[in-house]
């Protein structure tokens, strides 16, 4: 009995996540209108087109806004789980089980011993700030998958590796969970594991890999940090203008291939930097996976060309892992972030006429969303440096002892 009642969710916790989860699906099934356009319109018009399709034993090759890996044909089929329900309400009910199976598995983490309550209070709290269009994609559910691959990733590496693998193939980003890993047992499985599944999908389903190409003639979305450039450009007479392209509005017209182009560099350069970190660092705490993880997301969405409000319903997720730990160096990140998630339901879709129309409102939004994105990502990649990277130790004098050695923490996966 005491150790039910030690794995039984708290009732402020729990209070917290029912109210804040009724009010998200109160306004996804429209009994209470949220202001601005409907956010739901993607899964009974795009998601249930792709249904259709997707029973019939391929993938919609023919609509350009379908530019995910083969597994996300996973999510958007599992509505077909609750036949009792139209597609739309079970899609919702099942993005809010996945949202309950996130904060079961932050809570079960964070009473280990060692461990913080902390990242289950930043998911519940977290993820209602970006309003209903959370539960109006698939997103949850890829985090859902993401957290449990870090939750498991210290105890069972290989696990780690095939959650990894599996996520990748849903919506790519949690290949990302591996950077902090130090052994070789998660990379073998996630390479097993995706090995597997993309044989399964190849032969039993063609085009399962059309999505590599879909996105090469996309422009800069509108809620990007490249289009800053053009939101202030159209202020000073740039011809260009916005419209809704390969599944996003984006800005269309002159130079914004060359914007698009420095934002592929950017984020090379990102992939670089985490490249020399991984060659630098020796010091790897067991709290190093999820931080690692947590900064490898945020540089890969602040150099994209698309910064969709979803987007950090991920980051959530892994700043919430981070918190559970209590060494973590990513608390004031996790402010930063919670701050922009704000900001993000403001601009979208409470306000993103303003943000289409590049208005002063409009722009202001996006700067301080897309700034507190920057500032977490700097304080969050610069805090991992620091925490794991030694630093240089000048040369002892002739005749003077060499200073101590200071013990490594290695990291047990």
């Amino acid at each position: 009995m005491a150790g039910a009642r030690a794995t039984r969710i708290p009732y402020g916790l729990l209070a917290a996540w029912c109210l804040t989860r009724l009010l998200l699906l109160l306004f996804v099934f429209k009994m209470v209108v949220f202001p601005g356009p409907d956010v739901t319109s993607d899964v009974s018009g795009i998601y249930q087109g792709w249904y259709h399709t997707l029973r019939d034993g391929t993938f919609p090759l023919s609509d350009v806004a379908w530019q995910y890996p083969p597994a996300a044909a996973l999510p958007i089929l599992s509505p077909a789980l609750l036949p009792f329900l139209d597609y739309a309400s079970a899609f919702f009910v099942l993005v809010c089980l996945a949202d309950l199976c996130v904060l079961a598995l932050l809570h079960y983490a964070g009473r280990r011993p060692g461990q913080s309550p902390r990242g289950a209070w930043v998911w519940t709290l977290g993820v209602p700030l970006l309003g209903p269009t959370v539960y109006a994609r698939y997103d949850v559910m890829v985090t859902a998958v993401a957290v449990a691959a870090l939750v498991a990733g210290l105890r069972r590496p290989r696990l780690l590796g095939a959650l990894a693998a599996f996520g990748a193939l849903l919506k790519v980003w949690p290949v990302l969970l591996l950077v902090g890993t130090t052994k070789r047992k998660p990379w073998g499985a996630a390479a097993v594991t995706a090995v597997a599944i993309t044989l399964v999908f190849t032969m039993t389903m063609p085009g399962a890999f059309a999505f590599m190409t879909a996105q090469r003639d996309r422009g800069t979305e509108v809620e990007s940090l490249g289009a800053l450039v053009f939101h202030v450009a159209r202020h000073f007479g740039w011809e260009g203008e916005v419209l809704l392209n390969y599944g996003s509005v984006e800005f269309v017209g002159p130079y914004v291939g060359v914007v698009s182009t420095a934002a592929l560099m950017l984020t090379v350069l990102a992939f670089g930097w985490l490249l020399l970190w991984r060659l630098r660092a020796r010091r790897f705490a067991p709290h190093t996976l999820a931080d690692a993880a947590f900064v490898a997301v945020l540089l890969f969405t602040v150099t994209s060309r698309v910064i969709s409000p979803q987007y950090l319903v991920w980051l959530i997720g892994l700043a919430a892992v981070c918190l559970v730990c209590r060494d973590s160096r990513m608390p004031l990140p996790t402010v930063l972030l919670l701050a922009a998630a704000f900001l993000t339901v403001l601009e979208f879709p409470l306000w993103f006429a303003n943000v289409v129309a590049s208005d002063a409102l409009g722009i202001a939004l996006l700067f301080a969303r897309n700034g507190l994105l920057l500032a977490a990502t700097a304080v969050a990649a610069i805090r991992l440096w620091r925490d794991t990277v030694p630093h240089a130790t000048p040369a002892p004098e002739p005749g003077q002892a060499p200073p101590p050695r200071t013990e490594q923490l290695i990291q047990p996966s």
